[in-house]
């Protein structure tokens, strides 16, 4: 390892999916350090000139599934004149790339208080990927009486993951309500709005046939900037508040770049 990328391994990618023009997923075979539900590492490339370019993301997949903790997936888009991503996207099988060796983040499982019997994951775009990573735990479906799944996207191609959340709804026997929105398109069938405006007027609630207690709930944010700080705000004003772990509240989040 060059002295200049302390702190990852190499890794291998073991497969690839195409989501939309700009959106892809990728596995990567590495050996790292144990890592949590909901968390995230680094992956790294070297750019034209030879340095190294690095960037945060989250992981898709649990620890504790089928292939092992070693092959990790991350959902990403291409963002145009991009430093990593683009090269990132043209990746493809038995490619070389390297993951940071230690996981980091605090969305997780045991962030939660034990009070909670219902949990609120509110996304947007490909913050959806540690919810679904943070779904597949099996301590997630003992645990929630209730779990509600919000993806926001800007197109309906854009809702990614539809088999694996079919599987899951279908695995949490009901316990587990999907709710997608599309803000740029209009469908008979999905709601078209931001998530702050659907929780401030309550159709939030509304749509999933479930209301938020101060005394049962929990939500976790992550995504866009701008939505994770108007939805903080909306919950503040409901009367929710922000978790810490020596006073436990009701929401955290994490913006997604």
């Amino acid at each position: 390892m060059t002295a200049d990328l302390k702190g990852f391994t190499p890794g291998i990618v073991t497969h690839y999916q195409q989501w939309t023009e700009h959106e892809f997923s990728i596995q990567v075979k590495a050996n790292i350090a144990p890592y949590q539900a909901g968390q995230f590492t680094k992956l790294a490339l070297k750019d034209q000139a030879g340095k190294w370019l690095r960037r945060a993301y989250s992981f898709v997949n649990s620890p504790n599934h089928d292939l092992g903790p070693d092959v990790m997936e991350f959902l990403i888009i291409d963002v145009p004149n991009g430093g990593l991503s683009p090269r990132l996207a043209k990746l493809q099988l038995g490619d070389e790339i390297y993951v940071g060796e230690t996981a980091s983040g605090f969305m997780t499982l045991n962030e939660i208080p034990e009070r909670v019997s219902d949990l609120w994951l509110l996304s947007t775009g490909t913050a959806i990927g540690p919810f679904l990573s943070i779904l597949a735990e099996p301590e997630c479906q003992q645990r929630f009486s209730k779990l509600v799944l919000v993806h926001a996207v800007r197109t309906r191609q854009e809702l990614v993951y539809q088999e694996l959340i079919a599987k899951l709804q279908h695995e949490y026997r009901g316990n587990l309500i999907y709710l997608p929105i599309v803000s740029r398109e209009q469908h008979p069938d999905i709601i078209s709005d931001r998530i702050p405006n659907l929780l401030s007027d309550g159709r939030l609630m509304q749509a999933v046939n479930l209301n938020a207690s101060k005394t049962s709930s929990f939500f976790y944010l992550c995504g866009n900037p701008d939505m994770v700080r108007d939805t903080r705000a909306v919950l503040s004003k409901l009367g929710f508040e922000k978790h810490l772990r020596r006073s436990p509240g009701h929401f955290s989040s994490e913006n997604y770049w």
